[in-house]
């Protein structure tokens, strides 16, 4: 069970990760970006629900990074955010 600390957290860094998406978005890189969330919200989820996807999936490679202690793979990166709404399997 998480305590208030834990969940603070939490919080705070999917607050980081939204902004880190929100960044890619403004610099548009990388464009698989503005594209991911051109096509979620063309299907229905509000933005709100398309960067917390996004930011589950930047999530997720920085834990692949972290994992195998190696640089960020983009073209896993990007090819994850064009699966979306699909989960990477190791997030579902």
């Amino acid at each position: 069970m998480q305590g208030p600390e834990d969940q603070a957290d939490e919080a705070f860094t999917h607050e980081r990760l939204l902004e880190a998406v929100e960044n890619q978005l403004a610099a548009n890189q990388p464009p698989a970006a503005q594209a991911t969330l051109n096509k979620l919200t063309l299907v229905g989820y509000s933005r709100e629900d398309s960067l917390d996807l996004m930011a589950q999936v930047l999530a997720w490679s920085i834990g692949l990074m972290l994992d195998q202690d190696s640089g960020f793979d983009m073209p896993a990166y990007e090819q994850a955010l064009r699966n979306l709404p699909e989960l990477p399997a190791s997030l579902e």
